[in-house]
Formats: C-alpha cells, sequence, structure tokens
C-alpha cells in the first residue's frame, strides 16, 4: 500500500482542478482510488474487531466520488480534492454514526459523530438522551485520553431549545444541531501505511465511546432501520 500515490495524484488535481486534466490523468486516479481502496480494506478488519458489522459491507460502496454538485455553490471546481470514507456498521448513512477518514493535501482529519445538522428527529433523540444521561456524556467527553484528542464541534443555537432545562449541566451540548470530533492528519503522517493504519486504528478506539453513545441515543433513527 503506498499513500503517497493518492498524494501525488490529489495534489495534482488540486492544483488542475479541470475535466481536461483529469481525463489526461485517468490512469493516476484509478492507481490512486486502487491504493485507497486498499487502505479501506485494512482499515475495516482493523475495524471490524471492535464492530463486525463493519464487515457486512462492500468496501468501495462506502467511499465517495471526487465529482462535486456545484449546481448551488459559487465555486464551480469541478472536483473535490479529496479521497473519503465513511466506515460504519450502516455503511455510507448518516446513522449510526462511524468513522469518516478524508485524505487531501494539507487538510486530512479523522472524524466521528453525527457532522450534518439537517436531521431534525436524530437531533431531538441526541438532546434527550444527553439530558437524561448527562453524567455518562461527561464521563465520556471529559475522559482524559479523549480531550487529549478531541473537541466536541458542531452547529449550535444560541439558546436551550424550549423543553429543556437551561441549567442543566450540559446545557452547552443541549444547543448543538451536530455533535461531531475531528482529528488533523498531517501530509508527512502517510508517507508510512503501517503507521499511518495503527495510527487511525487507536484514534478510531478512542472515538468509539462517543460514537456508541450517540448510536445508543439514536437507536430509534429512521436510519437505523433501512436496508
Amino acid at each position: 500500500m503506498d499513500l503517497q500515490i493518492i498524494m501525488e495524484y490529489l495534489k495534482g488535481l488540486k492544483e488542475h482542478n479541470n475535466r481536461e486534466w483529469y481525463q489526461e490523468h485517468k490512469a493516476d486516479y484509478e492507481a490512486a482510488a486502487a491504493e485507497f481502496l486498499k487502505l479501506v480494506e485494512t482499515l475495516m478488519i482493523g475495524l471490524g474487531k471492535m464492530e463486525p458489522g463493519i464487515l457486512l459491507h462492500e468496501p468501495k460502496k462506502l467511499t465517495y466520488k471526487l465529482v462535486r454538485d456545484t449546481r448551488f455553490s459559487k465555486d464551480k471546481s469541478p472536483y473535490n480534492p479529496a479521497f473519503r470514507v465513511h466506515l460504519s456498521e450502516g455503511g455510507k448513512k448518516p446513522v449510526p454514526v462511524g468513522y469518516y477518514l478524508m485524505i487531501t493535501p494539507g487538510a486530512s482529519f479523522l472524524g466521528g459523530g453525527l457532522f450534518a445538522d439537517v436531521f431534525k428527529e436524530e437531533t431531538a433523540m441526541m438532546r434527550d438522551y444527553i439530558a437524561a444521561h448527562g453524567n455518562e456524556w461527561e464521563g465520556i467527553i471529559g475522559d482524559a485520553t479523549f480531550r487529549n484528542y478531541f473537541e466536541v464541534k458542531g452547529t449550535s443555537l444560541k439558546n436551550v431549545p424550549a423543553g429543556y432545562d437551561r441549567e442543566h449541566p450540559q446545557a452547552a451540548y443541549l444547543k448543538h444541531k451536530s455533535w461531531y470530533v475531528e482529528y488533523p492528519l498531517a501530509d508527512g503522517q502517510l508517507t508510512d501505511a503501517g503507521k499511518f493504519v495503527d495510527n487511525v486504528l487507536e484514534i478510531c478506539k478512542v472515538i468509539k465511546p462517543f460514537n456508541d453513545f450517540m448510536n445508543r441515543a439514536m437507536a430509534d433513527s429512521q436510519f437505523m432501520n433501512q436496508p
């Protein structure tokens, strides 16, 4: 597995983000995509020891295309110079939450949790669960190892929404509409594929209690019952 093939291709695409360059370097794309798929397969094997359901999915179906939807964007660049994957027992569905890896020059990261704030039912489930299990939530996000890597991010309201205690110890998180964590990965970390995989899997272990809490909170989500 040669992750530098991935980075070199993405650097070229980032510098020449147009259809002509993309078509001329189709072979380079295929080579980079093949290396990324090897990475995904290796991570799935490692994560499968913690979450066996991940192994039920076809690796390629967990990845995302480079082509961007530019219809509603001021940025009309046709491609997103990034290889991305969502590793979860539910596949690419937003719930159950899993591990999101993006490799892109200068901005690679590994994350977990619920990134989008458009799922109103799931947002309500999370708020209700945090309100009822505040001590458990605090124990997870207040853990020394977790805090060494992360702080919980997400879009947030200005005030605690109606129906929740404004004085709740976790009031700051009841304002949230999404809850996620991100760990930046420097370009230099991809030079040694073996160490990179080990590092990602170790970070995933730190994310897991956070994800597990969220998945318990959203156990009745519509996404949980979808095939």
